[in-house]
């Protein structure tokens, strides 16, 4: 059994423990890079044949910014 839980450390010196422990080889530690927004998107993805890419949907909101501002 590989069970696998998300921590979030409040203390510098939780972060001390859990690494001493991957240095025992009793856990294994990957960080999450990807973002909440990212994740929904990559699932939001996988639905749609032609979904835009995060390039595409920042151009899009940096346009309607322009012209909201622009007004």
């Amino acid at each position: 059994m590989n069970p696998s839980i998300r921590i979030d450390i409040l203390n510098p010196k939780a972060l001390e423990l859990l690494n001493a422990l991957a240095n025992m080889k009793m856990i294994s530690i990957q960080e999450n890079t990807e973002t909440g927004f990212e994740l929904v998107l990559k699932k939001l993805r996988s639905k749609a044949k032609n979904a835009p890419s995060l390039e595409e949907i920042t151009a899009e909101v940096e346009e309607v910014r322009a012209r909201r501002h622009a007004k």
